[in-house]
């Protein structure tokens, strides 16, 4: 180097010069190339999949599917079984209603008998002799209705007192809770005409339908003895009960 002259040296200088900025600069374009691969790679990992066709989307239940443990239990039977129908004995009727009677349905004489035996001492003597001149007797009396009762009253040695008065076809009319066993009634025949009717009050039959059992007398032309029928008291518009 010490031989060569200025200008030698100064090109040789800036020769070295120009080749170490090369050097730098493709060291500079390399990272720089480098850097963009990297970030190249980066960009592509952070890119999800997407397939080329669409799934169906899932159906996500919310049912539970725990099971829990039954409790044990007897197995059923498929037939179904009726209960057994309350059995109850026939009553047993007293000696005095054991015969044989048309005048009197064989259903209604536990009615009868009961009315007889818990009644009043005047309305049992009252509803005894009724009974015995209908279903023993079969008396035929002369007159009507008013007059068979009468003879049954007088019979039986009782009075008679009114506890409800009103008039036919206007009332006031008797409430189901008024009549008792053994009471003579006026009140309307719904079952013939709605004609005025009196009767000996036995029982109810249905009270709540004002069904009751009446000892009645239809009148001497019928030659018929009194019967013991179902009426409708719905217009009971006098009472009159047996005293002693």
């Amino acid at each position: 180097m010490s031989g060569l002259s200025m200008s030698a040296k100064l090109r040789l200088g800036n020769q070295s010069l120009l080749t170490a900025g090369m050097l730098v600069f493709m060291a500079q374009a390399h990272a720089d190339s480098m850097s963009a691969l990297i970030a190249q790679k980066s960009a592509q990992a952070n890119v999800r999949y997407t397939p080329s066709y669409s799934a169906p989307a899932a159906t996500v239940s919310t049912r539970s599917t725990i099971k829990r443990a039954r409790p044990h239990t007897a197995t059923r039977s498929t037939s179904y079984s009726y209960p057994q129908p309350f059995y109850q004995p026939p009553q047993v009727l007293p000696a005095f209603l054991s015969g044989s009677y048309d005048n009197v349905d064989s259903q209604y004489l536990p009615i009868l008998s009961q009315a007889e035996s818990q009644s009043s001492t005047a309305a049992r003597e009252v509803i005894s002799t009724a009974r015995t001149m209908a279903l023993n007797e079969r008396t035929i009396i002369q007159g009507g209705c008013w007059d068979y009762l009468d003879a049954v009253f007088k019979r039986a040695g009782v009075t008679r007192d009114t506890v409800h008065k009103g008039v036919y076809r206007q009332g006031p009319y008797a409430a189901s809770h008024e009549i008792q066993a053994g009471d003579w009634l006026y009140y309307i025949n719904h079952g013939y005409n709605g004609v005025e009717h009196s009767g000996l009050f036995v029982g109810w039959v249905d009270e709540s339908a004002k069904q009751a059992l009446m000892l009645s007398y239809a009148g001497e032309n019928r030659r018929e003895p009194a019967r013991y029928k179902v009426y409708d008291l719905s217009n009971v518009y006098q009472i009159m009960r047996p005293t002693i």
